[in-house]
Protein backbone atom coordinates (compact mmCIF):
# COMPACT_ATOMS: atom_id res chain seq x y z
CA UNK A 1 0.00 0.00 0.00
CA UNK A 2 1.44 3.40 -0.51
CA UNK A 3 2.17 5.73 2.17
CA UNK A 4 -0.28 8.57 3.16
CA UNK A 5 1.90 11.34 1.12
CA UNK A 6 1.22 9.85 -1.73
CA UNK A 7 -2.22 9.08 -0.96
CA UNK A 8 -2.44 13.24 -0.79
CA UNK A 9 -0.89 13.43 -4.24
CA UNK A 10 -3.56 10.87 -5.48
CA UNK A 11 -6.27 12.88 -4.20
CA UNK A 12 -5.00 16.46 -5.76
CA UNK A 13 -4.91 14.88 -9.12
CA UNK A 14 -7.90 12.69 -9.43
CA UNK A 15 -10.01 14.55 -11.98
CA UNK A 16 -12.22 11.18 -12.25
CA UNK A 17 -12.32 8.38 -14.72
CA UNK A 18 -11.73 9.53 -18.25
CA UNK A 19 -14.68 10.11 -20.55
CA UNK A 20 -15.48 8.28 -23.78
CA UNK A 21 -14.60 11.73 -24.80
CA UNK A 22 -11.34 12.42 -23.36
CA UNK A 23 -9.84 9.13 -24.22
CA UNK A 24 -11.30 10.22 -28.00
CA UNK A 25 -9.16 13.29 -27.56
CA UNK A 26 -6.28 11.60 -26.01
CA UNK A 27 -5.93 9.12 -29.07
CA UNK A 28 -5.88 12.07 -31.43
CA UNK A 29 -3.34 14.06 -29.72
CA UNK A 30 -1.25 10.56 -29.85
CA UNK A 31 -1.46 10.07 -33.32
CA UNK A 32 -1.04 13.58 -33.59
CA UNK A 33 2.14 14.52 -31.31
CA UNK A 34 3.99 11.51 -31.49
CA UNK A 35 4.85 10.32 -27.93
CA UNK A 36 1.24 10.18 -26.31
CA UNK A 37 -0.23 10.56 -23.10
CA UNK A 38 -0.15 8.49 -19.93
CA UNK A 39 -3.89 6.17 -19.90
CA UNK A 40 -4.36 7.26 -16.34
CA UNK A 41 -4.00 11.13 -17.25
CA UNK A 42 -6.93 11.36 -19.50
CA UNK A 43 -9.30 12.98 -20.64
CA UNK A 44 -6.69 15.35 -22.04
CA UNK A 45 -7.42 18.64 -22.63
CA UNK A 46 -7.48 18.76 -26.29
CA UNK A 47 -8.16 23.22 -26.41
CA UNK A 48 -5.29 24.11 -24.31
CA UNK A 49 -2.63 20.81 -24.64
CA UNK A 50 0.21 22.48 -25.99
CA UNK A 51 2.32 21.35 -28.68
CA UNK A 52 5.78 22.60 -29.32
CA UNK A 53 7.71 21.52 -32.61
CA UNK A 54 11.13 19.65 -32.89
CA UNK A 55 12.17 21.84 -35.79
CA UNK A 56 15.65 22.72 -35.07
CA UNK A 57 16.19 20.39 -32.72
CA UNK A 58 17.57 16.64 -31.88
CA UNK A 59 14.67 15.03 -29.90
CA UNK A 60 13.50 11.50 -29.18
CA UNK A 61 14.26 8.44 -26.78
CA UNK A 62 17.69 7.50 -25.63
CA UNK A 63 19.12 5.45 -22.90
CA UNK A 64 22.12 4.65 -20.57
CA UNK A 65 23.09 2.31 -18.17
CA UNK A 66 23.05 2.38 -14.35
CA UNK A 67 23.91 -0.63 -12.29
CA UNK A 68 23.47 -2.44 -15.38
CA UNK A 69 20.17 -1.61 -15.90
CA UNK A 70 19.36 0.38 -19.12
CA UNK A 71 17.40 3.37 -18.60
CA UNK A 72 15.16 4.79 -21.30
CA UNK A 73 14.98 8.63 -21.43
CA UNK A 74 13.62 11.34 -23.36
CA UNK A 75 15.76 14.32 -24.94
CA UNK A 76 16.32 17.44 -26.89
CA UNK A 77 18.58 19.66 -27.48
CA UNK A 78 19.76 22.49 -30.40
CA UNK A 79 20.51 20.76 -33.41
CA UNK A 80 24.49 20.46 -33.90
CA UNK A 81 25.14 22.40 -30.71
CA UNK A 82 27.68 21.34 -27.82
CA UNK A 83 28.69 22.77 -24.73
CA UNK A 84 24.84 23.57 -23.95
CA UNK A 85 23.52 23.79 -20.36
CA UNK A 86 21.78 20.85 -19.12
CA UNK A 87 18.42 20.77 -17.50
CA UNK A 88 16.75 17.59 -15.98
CA UNK A 89 12.97 17.07 -16.59
CA UNK A 90 11.49 15.10 -14.05
CA UNK A 91 8.18 13.67 -14.37
CA UNK A 92 5.13 13.64 -13.01
CA UNK A 93 3.45 10.48 -11.51
CA UNK A 94 2.31 9.60 -15.06
CA UNK A 95 6.10 9.13 -15.98
CA UNK A 96 7.82 10.63 -19.26
CA UNK A 97 4.72 10.72 -21.39
CA UNK A 98 3.92 13.66 -24.00
CA UNK A 99 3.68 16.68 -21.84
CA UNK A 100 6.78 16.07 -19.90
CA UNK A 101 8.91 15.28 -23.72
CA UNK A 102 7.00 18.77 -24.91
CA UNK A 103 8.10 20.10 -21.99
CA UNK A 104 12.03 18.98 -22.76
CA UNK A 105 11.57 20.72 -26.60
CA UNK A 106 10.14 24.18 -24.54
CA UNK A 107 13.82 24.28 -22.75
CA UNK A 108 15.51 23.08 -25.96
CA UNK A 109 14.23 25.86 -27.71
CA UNK A 110 15.43 27.71 -24.51
CA UNK A 111 19.34 26.53 -25.65
CA UNK A 112 19.13 23.61 -23.18
CA UNK A 113 19.68 19.98 -23.42
CA UNK A 114 16.66 18.74 -21.78
CA UNK A 115 16.81 15.30 -21.01
CA UNK A 116 13.76 13.37 -18.74
CA UNK A 117 14.76 9.90 -18.06
CA UNK A 118 11.98 7.42 -17.18
CA UNK A 119 12.57 7.23 -13.28
CA UNK A 120 10.00 4.48 -12.82
CA UNK A 121 10.95 1.92 -15.65
CA UNK A 122 12.33 -0.77 -13.21
CA UNK A 123 8.86 -0.71 -11.71
CA UNK A 124 6.67 -0.82 -14.47
CA UNK A 125 5.26 0.93 -17.43
CA UNK A 126 3.50 3.81 -16.29
CA UNK A 127 1.74 5.05 -19.55
CA UNK A 128 -0.46 1.78 -19.75
CA UNK A 129 -2.20 2.16 -15.90
CA UNK A 130 -6.15 3.68 -16.44
CA UNK A 131 -6.27 4.52 -12.89
CA UNK A 132 -4.05 6.55 -10.69
CA UNK A 133 -4.54 4.90 -7.70
CA UNK A 134 -3.42 1.75 -9.16
CA UNK A 135 -0.70 3.22 -10.88
CA UNK A 136 0.08 4.93 -7.33
CA UNK A 137 0.19 1.45 -5.84
CA UNK A 138 1.43 -0.65 -8.32
CA UNK A 139 4.35 1.30 -9.48
CA UNK A 140 5.11 4.61 -8.03
CA UNK A 141 5.20 3.66 -4.03
CA UNK A 142 7.91 1.14 -5.40
CA UNK A 143 10.26 3.73 -6.40
CA UNK A 144 13.49 4.13 -3.98
CA UNK A 145 15.32 7.19 -4.02
CA UNK A 146 17.77 5.71 -4.18
CA UNK A 147 17.17 4.34 -7.21
CA UNK A 148 16.36 7.49 -8.49
CA UNK A 149 19.37 10.10 -7.59
CA UNK A 150 21.32 7.15 -9.09
CA UNK A 151 19.38 7.41 -12.70
CA UNK A 152 19.74 11.06 -12.60
CA UNK A 153 23.56 10.97 -11.85
CA UNK A 154 23.78 8.68 -14.99
CA UNK A 155 21.40 11.33 -16.94
CA UNK A 156 23.58 14.05 -16.11
CA UNK A 157 26.87 11.82 -17.29
CA UNK A 158 25.33 10.99 -20.48
CA UNK A 159 24.07 14.45 -21.24
CA UNK A 160 28.01 15.18 -20.77
CA UNK A 161 29.05 12.63 -22.82
CA UNK A 162 26.11 13.80 -25.66
CA UNK A 163 26.69 17.57 -25.97
CA UNK A 164 25.97 18.79 -22.22
CA UNK A 165 28.29 20.98 -20.21
CA UNK A 166 28.19 18.71 -16.85
CA UNK A 167 29.43 22.21 -14.77
CA UNK A 168 25.93 23.44 -15.76
CA UNK A 169 23.32 21.34 -14.85
CA UNK A 170 19.83 22.46 -13.42
CA UNK A 171 17.02 20.85 -12.39
CA UNK A 172 12.98 20.82 -12.55
CA UNK A 173 10.37 18.49 -12.12
CA UNK A 174 6.85 18.35 -11.46
CA UNK A 175 4.29 16.70 -8.99
CA UNK A 176 5.95 13.49 -8.00
CA UNK A 177 9.25 15.24 -9.68
CA UNK A 178 8.78 18.27 -7.68
CA UNK A 179 9.74 16.62 -4.47
CA UNK A 180 12.31 14.73 -6.83
CA UNK A 181 13.80 18.43 -7.80
CA UNK A 182 14.13 19.09 -3.68
CA UNK A 183 15.70 15.96 -3.21
CA UNK A 184 18.53 15.64 -5.91
CA UNK A 185 19.18 19.47 -4.98
CA UNK A 186 20.78 18.04 -2.07
CA UNK A 187 22.44 15.29 -3.57
CA UNK A 188 23.56 15.89 -6.76
CA UNK A 189 25.64 18.10 -9.01
CA UNK A 190 22.94 20.95 -10.27
CA UNK A 191 23.74 24.97 -9.74
CA UNK A 192 19.50 24.83 -9.16
CA UNK A 193 16.73 23.65 -8.95
CA UNK A 194 12.77 24.52 -9.61
CA UNK A 195 10.27 22.79 -8.10
CA UNK A 196 6.87 22.76 -9.50
CA UNK A 197 4.07 21.50 -6.49
CA UNK A 198 6.23 18.78 -4.97
CA UNK A 199 5.09 17.65 -2.11
CA UNK A 200 7.25 18.85 1.31
CA UNK A 201 6.92 16.56 3.93
CA UNK A 202 5.99 12.77 4.26
CA UNK A 203 6.30 9.78 6.57
CA UNK A 204 9.32 8.26 6.74
CA UNK A 205 10.40 4.67 4.85
CA UNK A 206 12.90 2.11 3.70
CA UNK A 207 12.70 3.30 -0.07
CA UNK A 208 11.62 7.04 0.87
CA UNK A 209 13.81 7.65 4.22
CA UNK A 210 13.91 11.17 4.09
CA UNK A 211 11.99 13.96 2.63
CA UNK A 212 12.22 17.70 1.16
CA UNK A 213 12.20 19.37 4.64
CA UNK A 214 14.42 16.88 6.63
CA UNK A 215 17.36 17.93 3.63
CA UNK A 216 16.54 21.34 3.43
CA UNK A 217 19.39 22.65 5.76
CA UNK A 218 21.79 20.49 3.47
CA UNK A 219 20.97 22.03 -0.15
CA UNK A 220 24.02 22.19 -2.42
CA UNK A 221 21.81 24.12 -4.71
CA UNK A 222 19.03 27.12 -4.35
CA UNK A 223 15.93 25.95 -5.19
CA UNK A 224 12.52 27.76 -6.46
CA UNK A 225 9.36 26.13 -4.98
CA UNK A 226 6.46 27.17 -7.37
CA UNK A 227 2.71 26.28 -5.36
CA UNK A 228 -0.31 26.73 -5.70
CA UNK A 229 -2.33 28.42 -3.23
CA UNK A 230 -5.62 25.91 -3.57
CA UNK A 231 -3.32 22.86 -3.89
CA UNK A 232 -5.40 20.37 -1.70
CA UNK A 233 -2.41 17.84 -1.20
CA UNK A 234 -0.05 20.36 -0.27
CA UNK A 235 -1.29 22.08 2.44
CA UNK A 236 0.25 26.08 2.42
CA UNK A 237 1.61 25.42 6.60
CA UNK A 238 4.33 22.52 5.01
CA UNK A 239 5.54 25.81 2.16
CA UNK A 240 6.28 27.66 5.82
CA UNK A 241 7.44 24.61 7.89
CA UNK A 242 9.76 24.51 4.56
CA UNK A 243 10.76 28.11 4.67
CA UNK A 244 11.68 27.87 8.44
CA UNK A 245 14.35 24.90 7.58
CA UNK A 246 15.61 26.59 4.78
CA UNK A 247 16.47 29.69 7.11
CA UNK A 248 18.36 27.43 9.21
CA UNK A 249 20.43 25.53 6.59
CA UNK A 250 23.36 26.56 4.08
CA UNK A 251 23.91 29.23 2.13
CA UNK A 252 22.14 27.11 -1.32
CA UNK A 253 19.52 26.56 1.32
CA UNK A 254 18.97 30.58 2.04
CA UNK A 255 18.70 31.27 -0.99
CA UNK A 256 15.67 29.17 -2.38
CA UNK A 257 12.57 31.26 -2.54
CA UNK A 258 8.73 30.29 -3.09
CA UNK A 259 5.92 31.73 -4.80
CA UNK A 260 2.42 30.64 -4.57
CA UNK A 261 0.04 31.29 -6.94
CA UNK A 262 -3.49 32.57 -5.53
CA UNK A 263 -6.36 30.21 -6.74
CA UNK A 264 -4.16 27.79 -8.56
CA UNK A 265 -4.85 24.00 -7.94
CA UNK A 266 -2.36 21.36 -8.23
CA UNK A 267 -0.81 21.01 -11.59
CA UNK A 268 -1.35 24.46 -12.40
CA UNK A 269 1.57 24.31 -15.51
CA UNK A 270 0.00 20.30 -16.88
CA UNK A 271 -1.41 22.64 -19.80
CA UNK A 272 -3.40 18.80 -20.84
CA UNK A 273 -5.00 18.87 -17.81
CA UNK A 274 -8.38 20.94 -16.62
CA UNK A 275 -5.38 21.82 -13.79
CA UNK A 276 -4.24 24.17 -16.04
CA UNK A 277 -3.67 28.06 -15.23
CA UNK A 278 -2.63 29.41 -17.82
CA UNK A 279 -1.15 33.01 -16.18
CA UNK A 280 0.12 30.78 -13.13
CA UNK A 281 2.16 28.46 -15.38
CA UNK A 282 3.68 31.29 -17.92
CA UNK A 283 4.59 32.97 -14.81
CA UNK A 284 6.64 30.18 -13.71
CA UNK A 285 7.87 29.05 -16.78
CA UNK A 286 9.61 32.89 -17.12
CA UNK A 287 10.76 32.36 -13.49
CA UNK A 288 12.27 28.87 -14.15
CA UNK A 289 13.96 30.14 -17.15
CA UNK A 290 15.52 33.33 -14.72
CA UNK A 291 16.47 31.60 -11.96
CA UNK A 292 18.83 28.85 -14.06
CA UNK A 293 19.81 32.28 -15.65
CA UNK A 294 20.44 33.89 -12.57
CA UNK A 295 22.64 30.90 -10.77
CA UNK A 296 24.89 29.98 -13.51
CA UNK A 297 23.04 27.39 -15.23
CA UNK A 298 23.29 29.15 -18.43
Amino acid sequence: MFNDDLHADARALLPGRATDAGATRRTALQAALGLGYAAAAAPVMAQTAIATPADGLTAGEVSFMVNGFKVPAYRAAPAGKTGLPVVLVIQEIFGVHEYIADTCRRFAKAGYLAIAPQLYARQGDASSYTEIAKLMADVVAKVPDAQVMADLDGAVAWAAANGGDAARVGITGFCWGGRITWMYAAHGPVKAGVAWYGRLVGQASELTPKHPIDIAPILKAPVLGLYGEKDTGIPLDTVDKMKVALASGSAQAKASEFVVYPDAPHAFHADYRASFRKEAAEDGWKRALAWFNKHGVV
